[in-house]
């Protein structure tokens, strides 16, 4: 079982940006300290695999990479994507299910976990 979950959606969209890019080899995932509420998601596509990175294959053959130290807080989420459609714009984005998450900021770019 792997430890975060990823919808269609995100799958779908993390691959066209991985095409997008020829030198890239998979998603990585982890979370830093920052912002109002305490940690921001940090999403990011590698081109080269870090060492002690823990990986797993997810639908479709994506290949992602979590750090270790960020697990305990990613550990279940889901990742969605997104477009939201409001006041005349068109958002999209990817977006992160946390279930232990207590609370995010006003801007919602950094989350709280107890």
């Amino acid at each position: 079982m792997n430890p975060i979950t990823f919808t269609d959606a995100a799958v779908v969209h993390i691959k066209s940006m991985l095409a997008k890019n020829a030198n890239s080899v998979g998603f990585r995932l982890s979370i830093k300290k920052t912002g109002c509420s305490g940690y921001a998601y940090v999403p990011d596509l590698i081109e080269k695999v870090i060492e002690d990175d823990l990986h797993f294959v997810v639908q479709d053959n994506l290949q992602v990479f979590v750090e270790p130290k960020s697990l305990q807080f990613l550990q279940d989420i889901v990742v969605d994507y997104v477009v939201d459609e409001g006041q005349g714009l068109k958002q999209k984005r990817l977006v992160f299910v946390n279930p232990k998450e207590t609370g995010r900021c006003g801007c919602g770019e950094s989350f709280t976990i107890e």
